[in-house]
């Protein structure tokens, strides 16, 4: 697993934020299958699964986006919207194999609106996707308006609901491994991904170097819209009904999940595998306190001091490595 931040020989010791954040998954899971009776049943593993999944998905471009020095709120109502269409397209008759697809190019049309606006106008990717946020909800609801659509094809709902055999392995997580693999090989075994951290890092460089930085930023743009467009007909499959709100707090759950697994905000910093570790952490994490009958409201405060740490805690660990290079370079200068 690259490491973009890995510290100067001689205070290697300090552990990375990834590697912190997938040991407090293992301890989160130990103490889970210890404390809680149900957590280790297939059933509830595969309820884990199910609902960490489409967080998980969207998670993957988000990392390549915010690795790259940009971001995309907007992701959740992109996702209501792309099942809202699926809904209202269905209501109407249309043959759900013609739908998907029509998802699909709807996600990526949001996505390049988002990219154009930023890469094309000049105008912050934070401002923007707060906007299209708003956007993507009123659309959505004027698109399938107060209705809830639930009676899709069953084998479509099948494989959204649906898991192999005995196993806690839902079938929706199959596709999100299969789009695993193939962002790690993109972030961390390409030119692609040597590009997004250079863009992340330092723009104006990575221009100078001959990095496309505005057509990079784009097809990322492009690319989340694309993936949460997907998330959406997931989403609807999974719950089995299609509403303008679907997906109405994935936004959150996304980037609480990408930066708790140590992906630097500004940019230039992190791996794939800490976002992985990250959602997985926040998914048992939820699902645990679910089990405990803890309210929605107080995993909401979870979540958002979850969110408080992830920014907090790479950037206290930064400033502990500078200090003790600092304080070793005076030390011994020849070493500097």
């Amino acid at each position: 697993m690259t490491d973009l931040t890995s510290p100067r020989r001689g205070i290697a010791f300090r552990p990375r934020w990834d590697t912190t954040v997938a040991l407090l998954l293992v301890l989160l899971l130990v103490y889970g299958f210890a404390a809680e009776p149900h957590f280790g049943s297939a059933l509830n593993l595969s309820f884990l699964l199910g609902n960490t999944t489409v967080i998980a998905m969207v998670a993957l471009p988000m990392t390549l986006l915010v690795a790259a020095g940009e971001v995309d709120l907007s992701v959740g109502s992109m996702a209501g919207l792309s099942g809202s269409v699926m809904g209202a397209l269905w209501n109407d008759g249309m043959a759900i194999q013609v739908i998907i697809p029509i998802c699909l190019v709807v996600g990526l049309a949001g996505g390049l609106l988002n990219g154009w606006l930023v890469t094309r106008l000049g105008l912050p990717s934070l401002a923007v996707t707060i906007g299209t946020l708003a956007l993507f909800v009123g659309i959505a609801q004027i698109v399938i308006g107060a209705n809830d659509v639930s009676d899709f094809p069953q084998n479509y709902l099948d494989f959204g609901t649906g898991r192999f055999g005995g196993s806690a392995i839902p079938y929706i997580f199959v596709v999100y491994l299969v789009m695993l693999v193939l962002a790690a090989v993109a972030l961390h075994a390409t030119p692609l991904g040597r590009r997004l951290f250079a863009i992340g890092a330092n723009p104006e460089a990575a221009f100078f170097a001959g990095v496309r930085v505005k057509r990079t930023k784009l097809w990322m743009f492009a690319l989340t819209g694309l993936v949460s467009g997907g998330a959406g007909i997931i989403w609807v499959l999974h719950y089995t009904s299609a509403t303008y709100d679907n997906a109405s707090g994935l936004n959150l759950s996304v980037i609480a999940a990408v930066l708790l697994g140590g992906i630097d905000f500004d940019g230039g910093r992190g791996t794939l595998g800490g976002a992985v570790a990250g959602v997985f952490l926040l998914g048992s994490l939820q699902n645990l306190l679910s089990l405990q009958n803890v309210s929605a409201d107080s995993q909401t405060i979870v979540t958002g001091l979850l969110l408080i740490v992830s920014v907090l805690g790479p950037h206290v660990g930064r400033q502990i490595t500078e200090s003790v290079r600092r304080r070793r370079t005076e030390a011994s200068p020849g070493r500097a």
